[in-house]
């Protein structure tokens, strides 16, 4: 057994002759038979493998650079057995190794490590060189950003007074994508044309007799225009239109729409202003009535009623609650804070046409479409606010029906537009009883929701026409005081503005919008 032993070939990491003599039989041959196959192997590989001297990689650093630069093997010639190299090698090979080796060489040569001194020295020189411009680094890192498809933040802010600056003088505002238009434009602004009145008392109330601007824009009816409330915003212009939108205009001065809402997906009803003029409520036949935002255009409230809402108005001494009425017999009343209804209304009726309160919101008026004398609920229906009772239900006993009503801003008594092509003058007092004597007739209505307005003092009563005129009437003798032959389509609203004199707002079923002075 040890003479077999020694005739096989000395690996650096195979065992000693001691343990083979520990070992049994099978497991020495296993061992040679393994020990030849190795060897055999060394040689197959001999032509690519790399041949070094053993102080070659001592170094940790030198081996990291030679692996990064080549496919280097760590292991020396010497760790071979001289029986594992080939007795001969061809021209091509010894030239392989020899180039190799001197590449090696020169890996090893240029990868030694820097000195301390020769560190600092480099540190100091790169203290030296002057810092890239904040412009250039700026502008190199929004082209990498740009080459790699990232597109810089921008902020809101920013972006719409961009879009305002590059828009076209000559398209409307609602043509701008987004339709965003710098807030200082509709709240912050006060128009020099209405600024000269503030300082004053309001006067008399005038009648308006000359074209002063003509507004279009809207694509269907427009049901209603209101003047903002606030004195110094009264230059801005409501209205709502069956084009499923409200707008938003300057109507003293250029005549611009100053924002398009787009809240509902029905037809827009009816629309006011809050008390503060920030806030915008209207409702809608997509059986919603909604609160929005005058600035930013966003819902603050949205609320479902379950049918479609003719009429919406706001509660005189508590502008977070509101009533909506429309096709059902229920009124209900919403308290915008907690999105809740807290008050229900019943009646047995088809549908309500309008809602007025009264002078301090303790009773208010509904119109309703009952016209039948043998009924017990008339047209026109006094409630009590709290108590959601009925107080009277005898107002009105002709056989009309009322689209709009208006109450007197001074005097304790209110109007009704009637079907029978007059205006009615109700007291506010109970038993709400009518004057009989005293009727506006003049215009024509013809089954359209023709409204009826008065002037700030209380004096002009304004009424739209089914011919397209404007009507105003002297409210204390009932004498028709002028005619404006405003629109060929049937007018059906007549806006007085609150300060300044003289003037007013029309629209019409084909969704035309004029102002007068």
């Amino acid at each position: 057994m040890p003479k077999r032993m020694s005739s096989l070939v000395a690996y650096e990491d195979s065992e000693s002759e001691d343990d083979y003599l520990d070992q049994t039989e099978e497991g020495a041959s296993v061992s040679v038979q393994a020990g030849i196959r190795e060897q055999n192997q060394e040689v197959r590989m001999c032509n690519f493998s790399e041949v070094m001297s053993p102080h070659s990689f001592t170094p940790a650093h030198d081996r990291s650079v030679l692996e990064y630069h080549g496919d280097v093997s760590e292991r020396s010639s010497s760790s071979l057995h001289p029986h594992s190299q080939p007795q001969s090698c061809s021209d091509w090979e010894r030239k392989y190794r020899s180039d190799r080796a001197a590449q090696e060489k020169h890996f090893r040569d240029t990868a030694a490590p820097l000195s301390l001194p020769a560190i600092q020295e480099k540190i100091s020189l790169l203290q030296t060189i002057p810092p890239i411009p904040q412009s250039f680094s700026d502008g190199l890192n929004s082209a990498k950003r740009h080459h790699s498809g990232v597109r810089p933040y921008i902020p809101k802010r920013q972006r719409l007074a961009t879009l305002v600056e590059t828009v076209d003088p000559k398209y409307p505002a609602e043509q701008v994508p987004g339709n965003q238009t710098r807030e200082s434009q509709i709240l912050s602004d006060v128009s020099a044309r209405v600024k000269p009145h503030l300082a004053h008392k309001p006067g008399a109330a005038g009648i308006p007799r000359r074209l002063l601007m003509n507004l279009g824009g809207h694509q269907g009816p427009v049901n209603t225009v209101q003047w903002c409330p606030v004195p110094h915003l009264s230059h801005l212009l409501l209205s709502a239109s069956m084009d499923k939108t409200f707008k938003v205009w300057d109507g003293a001065e250029s005549g611009r729409c100053l924002r398009v809402y787009t809240c509902h997906s029905g037809a827009v009803r009816d629309a006011c202003w809050t008390p503060c003029g920030r806030h915008l409520l209207t409702g809608s036949f997509d059986n919603t009535a909604v609160i929005t935002d005058v600035e930013t255009g966003q819902q603050v409230v949205k609320l479902d009623n379950q049918f479609k809402v003719m009429c919406v108005v706001l509660h005189p001494s508590n502008p977070d609650v509101f009533l909506c009425g429309g096709y059902s017999s229920v009124v209900k009343a919403w308290d915008s804070r907690s999105c809740k209804v807290v008050k229900m209304y019943k009646a047995g009726i088809q549908q309500t046409l309008d809602i007025l309160f009264l002078k301090g919101g303790v009773d208010f008026i509904t119109s309703s479409d009952c016209v039948s004398r043998d009924s017990a609920d008339r047209t026109l229906i006094a409630w009590d606010y709290q108590t959601t009772a009925k107080v009277s239900n005898q107002i009105y006993q002709e056989r009309y029906t009322c689209p709009s009503l208006a109450v007197h801003p001074l005097e304790e008594s209110f109007v009704a537009q009637t079907n029978g092509d007059y205006m009615a003058v109700f007291s506010s007092q109970q038993p709400y009883r009518m004057n009989k004597r005293r009727r506006y007739e003049g215009h024509k209505v013809e089954g359209y929701a023709v409204q009826c307005e008065f002037s700030l003092d209380g004096t002009i009563l304004a009424s739209g026409s089914s011919t397209g005129s404007a009507h105003f009437y002297d409210y204390h003798s009932v004498r028709m005081l002028h005619t404006l032959h405003a629109h060929s389509q049937p007018c059906l609203c007549v806006s007085q503005h609150p300060v300044l004199p003289a003037t007013a707002a029309t629209c019409d079923w084909a969704g035309e919008i004029k102002v007068w002075h």
